[in-house]
């Protein structure tokens, strides 16, 4: 990232709890995936399949827990003068700028596990819709703040056009 870009402001992250939030949905995951291989296994009375099901399940969890991580990090977001940047992408690294000005409207939303672990998700709506942003994993106050700020400053700069 070119340091044009960045700024001086410092890149905000998504809140630890969204972290907790990810790792107990990989944890439901893996237990549901044991008790079905061990039920399929135990249905069809192989032994060998049970331990590769106990086998399957150890060699993915850990992996699966390490590609959230890098989800989880890999999001990030500044707000500056005239525009917001949002960061994310593990693979492929994508930066999406916002100008103000652009914004039609910004959404809060929280679903049944986000409200909770008390979070929400911000979405920056725009006229083209590939431009849309979404800001994931935030503290419903700092969500709500964000979306505020936004929404003034998605006024201020609209006024001017």
């Amino acid at each position: 990232m070119s340091t044009a870009l960045q700024g001086t402001q410092a890149w905000a992250k998504p809140s630890p709890r969204m972290w907790a939030m990810r790792k107990a949905e990989v944890g439901v995951l893996t237990v549901l995936a044991l008790a079905a291989g061990v039920a399929g296994a135990v249905g069809t009375g192989s032994l060998p399949g049970a331990i590769g099901a106990l086998a399957g399940v150890a060699l993915l969890a850990p992996f699966s827990l390490w590609v959230t991580l890098r989800r989880y990090r890999a999001w990030a977001y500044q707000e500056r003068d005239d525009d917001l940047l949002v960061s994310r992408g593990v693979m492929f690294r994508r930066l999406s700028v916002v100008p103000y000005g652009r914004m039609q409207f910004v959404d809060v939303t929280a679903g049944p596990v986000e409200r909770l672990f008390k979070l929400a998700s911000v979405k920056l709506h725009t006229a083209a819709a590939a431009s849309d942003a979404r800001i994931p994993g935030l503290e419903q106050g700092e969500a709500a703040r964000l979306r505020d700020r936004l929404a003034a400053l998605g006024e201020a700069r609209a006024a001017g056009l």
